[in-house]
């Protein structure tokens, strides 16, 4: 694939909704790789309807569905006509789990159509939907919505998605699809979700098109596994995150035995990914983390890259999916050099270190993290375990303690984690009356100064793209 053909910038999928399907598509009708952020859509696209499908999004590209009775079901539940009155609570939905219902199927099938369709209006260049392969259990339905759709580009990070090329073939073939899940316990190691779309649909979809794959590594060494255990050409490029990228992290390489609980993460040279080596695998590659300058670009572009890519300086683009309040009030304190950002090595339930804004009235702040109730109701980040009589459980260590330790979590896990589903479903106006945001953001945000002519100034993201090509 030659480097002359293919973006300089890929726009990031961040948080929940940040990276929106307007954000993308102006990303992309710019030239480069606009990105949807694929996480928790389901409760995105019912909570929409019950708001009254601002702008009639949902509603305009789902009368394009190719099963309209699905469609019909899942408005008659959800759709509320000019919104439900302020601080009544949001309807809820079913669980994530290996047997999931036929209404969480459609409607994880549905909302990863939908916001690919919203990318792709007006337009003919591709879009690209991100995933983290720590929500694994909406895997097989989420993409086979997405592919429905029409997406043209599948990322995948937080974690090692080795199974996502068999089952992209799996889906544009026609076929039965599973995705396979480690399980907590003694006698059951891993379970399957399985979905025939044959059976499900009464029909197999056909045409579908086979979507690139781009896996989101942070090593030489996971460059080289996919290579070599992926299909030969079923990977289609890298994009390398630096340890200072927005997001969940890859913890470092080596430990250090002596650091203190809840200690920052230390990256050493262990760490480094060496660029010359990355070249020479003959793949198009992407480097991200504090990349989002033309100087960056230049530099990547000068160790073989075919680009960057940028997350935070899109996520505080007007066109973002974040609350309005909370990116006007990020970019003025980024502006004027007063907003921190942690690498909290506690906060997610995955295990992995994860990037924290340090702003008032968010989950960072230790007054509203002591304060918030511990509440597990949107289960994305659960993990499966096993059961008394060979039967499997879900649990999450943002969960209240009790419940935790009664499904036999061990209590060390409790300890400073927090509820990443409901605080970035909050980032994006889509959150629980009473839950807090939490918002996440690469260390680098020197771009602000530039782009922004006082503290109180915007930009879009013509603005961003316009900048990093100068």
């Amino acid at each position: 694939m030659s480097i002359k053909n293919l973006p300089e910038i890929i726009q990031g999928g961040m948080g929940v909704n940040i990276s929106s399907p307007e954000l993308a598509k102006m990303v992309s009708k710019l030239g480069q790789q606009g990105t949807i952020s694929g996480t928790a859509l389901e409760w995105v696209m019912v909570r929409s309807l019950q708001m009254g499908d601002p702008g009639e999004h949902f509603r305009r590209v789902l009368a394009g569905f190719p099963f309209p009775d699905m469609v019909k079901e899942i408005m008659n539940k959800f759709y509320v006509k000019g919104g439900i009155p302020k601080n009544t609570p949001f309807k809820g939905i079913p669980h994530v789990g290996f047997n999931p219902s036929n209404l969480f199927i459609a409607l994880l099938i549905c909302s990863n159509f939908a916001v690919v369709r919203l990318a792709k209006e007006g337009h003919d260049n591709p879009i690209s939907i991100n995933y983290l392969e720590k929500i694994a259990l909406p895997h097989v339905h989420a993409l086979y919505g997405a592919i429905l759709g029409g997406v043209d580009i599948i990322t995948m990070g937080a974690g090692i998605p080795l199974q996502i090329p068999p089952l992209i073939s799996d889906i544009v073939e026609g076929n039965d699809c599973t995705y396979s899940i480690p399980v907590s316990g003694t006698n059951i190691r891993s379970s399957s979700v399985n979905f025939s779309p044959e059976q499900f649909f009464g029909e197999k979809p056909k045409n579908l098109k086979k979507p690139k794959f781009l896996p989101i590594i942070s090593s030489n060494l996971l460059a080289n596994l996919f290579l070599k255990k992926s299909p030969e050409g079923s990977v289609d490029g890298f994009v390398v995150e630096e340890p200072t990228a927005g997001g969940h992290n890859a913890p470092p390489r080596r430990m250090d035995p002596g650091a203190l609980p809840g200690a920052p993460p230390v990256y050493g040279q262990k760490d480094v990914i060496d660029y010359d080596e990355m070249s020479k695998l003959g793949i198009p590659f992407w480097i991200g983390g504090s990349h989002a300058s033309p100087e960056k670009l230049r530099y990547a572009k000068s160790v073989g890259a075919a680009g960057i890519q940028a997350g935070s300086i899109f996520a505080l683009a007007e066109e973002s999916g974040m609350v309005p309040e909370l990116r006007t009030r990020l970019r003025k304190l980024g502006y004027d050099g007063e907003v921190n950002i942690r690498t909290d090595s506690r906060i997610s339930p995955t295990g992995f270190p994860f990037k924290v804004a340090e702003l008032e009235g968010s989950i960072a702040e230790n007054t509203v993290y002591n304060d918030r109730v511990r509440v597990c109701n949107k289960g994305l980040l659960v993990t499966p375990y096993e059961k008394e009589g060979d039967r499997i459980g879900y649990r999450c260590s943002a969960e209240p303690e009790d419940k935790f330790t009664k499904k036999g979590g061990n209590p060390v896990e409790l300890a400073g984690r927090g509820c990443l589903c409901n605080g970035l479903l909050a980032t994006a106006g889509f959150g629980d009356s009473v839950e807090p945001p939490i918002i996440t953001l690469g260390d680098d945000l020197s771009f602000l100064p530039i782009l922004m002519k006082h503290n109180a100034d915007t930009y879009y993201a013509k603005d961003v793209i316009n900048y990093l090509l100068s």
